[in-house]
């Protein structure tokens, strides 16, 4: 599936090309999600709606591939304002429970308006279709 995002006033919006997740053998590798709608716009302006909106659209993409948060083995998360990391952890811990996945976050990285961003692997029980 195609992903459009939002662009800075004078870019020319395109979809880019990139499959939301990919599986091989066991092992499902997700793309970037942030809180962008269908249309290519931020869902919200809060760092804690644009979390929230994200961390759903996460588990939809997992539950596609017969997959939940729970097999979850490795995060990349992206937080724009450093300020905002005590939320995420508090936010993250509703998500994601012991053992917690490895995690790396990134700070100050992501275009204007875009406040956070996820993406992982996880890893597909045996015998799971």
């Amino acid at each position: 599936m195609a992903q459009k995002y939002p662009m800075a006033e004078g870019q020319t919006r395109h979809v880019v090309p990139l499959s939301m997740a990919r599986r091989v053998g066991n092992t499902l590798y997700v793309s970037g999600h942030g809180a962008v709608n269908e249309a290519g716009e931020f869902v919200s302006d809060t760092f804690e709606g644009q979390m929230r909106y994200t961390m759903e659209q996460l588990q939809k993409t997992l539950e596609a591939e017969g997959v939940t948060l729970r097999q979850v083995v490795m995060v990349r998360s992206y937080v724009q304002n450093p300020a905002n990391i005590p939320l995420y952890n508090k936010l993250y811990r509703e998500y994601f429970s012991e053992p917690y996945p490895a995690r790396t976050t990134i700070v100050n990285c992501l275009p204007p308006g875009l406040e956070f961003e996820i993406d992982c692997i996880a890893e597909r029980e045996n015998g799971s279709e």
